[in-house]
């Protein structure tokens, strides 16, 4: 039980810090209101739950072992930061929103989208695989099924990002309420884009 809470100390610690996650579900939460922040939780819980099993099983530790397949992740993953970033300042210039894939469009970001763009942003980064392979590790049992064990405590840091993601879901939406007029909203799709470019580049220049 000690362990249990330790882990859950350590990981709401991780989770609380902002993160390309963070700016992705603020991005959406604005850009399509609660519903589309809480799917983008949602696609980042998945893309988490990839990498759980990934490092529960072993494979994870093969990405970061790899120097050329992490930076391949790495940099597509910064790339599609980027592009997130470069479509929401265009939404911001001309004044309309735009969809995944760089459309515009009179209705709000879907939760469908929201949810395929919280999937592939979280899968992009490799840094994640570190993180569960040095931390979910310390952890497992010294005898006993260590693989159901690193599963059960990666899936619980899943469930606790999901639930930390819907609640500043919720919380931005709630403000973005107070926030439609147009040059008010075009000034904050302004400053998302640029946080988003801005956290891509920083993804694809630093190092592990």
């Amino acid at each position: 039980m000690g362990a249990l809470w330790t882990f859950v100390g350590v990981a709401a610690l991780v989770i609380v810090t902002p993160g390309p996650d963070t700016a992705l579900t603020v991005r959406n939460a604005l850009l399509g209101g609660r519903r589309a922040g809480v799917a983008t939780a949602a696609g980042v819980a998945l893309g988490l739950a990839v990498w759980t099993a990934a490092a529960s099983a072993g494979l994870a530790a093969l990405l970061v072992a790899s120097e050329p397949a992490f930076v391949a992740v790495k940099l597509a993953g910064a790339a599609y930061l980027v592009l997130l970033g470069l479509q929401t300042l265009v939404h911001a210039w001309r004044g309309r929103p735009v969809d995944g894939h760089g459309e515009r469009e009179a209705a709000r970001l879907c939760p469908g989208v929201a949810l395929r763009q919280g999937l592939l942003n979280d899968l992009g980064n490799p840094k994640i695989a570190v993180f569960f392979t040095t931390l979910l590790p310390q952890f497992a049992p010294a005898h006993g099924p260590a693989f159901a064990t690193l599963l059960a405590f990666g899936l619980l840091f899943c469930a606790m990002t999901f639930a930390w993601l819907c609640v500043y879901s919720a919380v931005v939406a709630r403000a973005g309420r107070a926030l439609r007029r147009p040059r008010v909203r075009r000034a904050l799709d302004a400053v998302m884009g640029a946080a988003l470019v801005a956290v891509g580049v920083r993804v694809a220049v630093e190092r592990r």
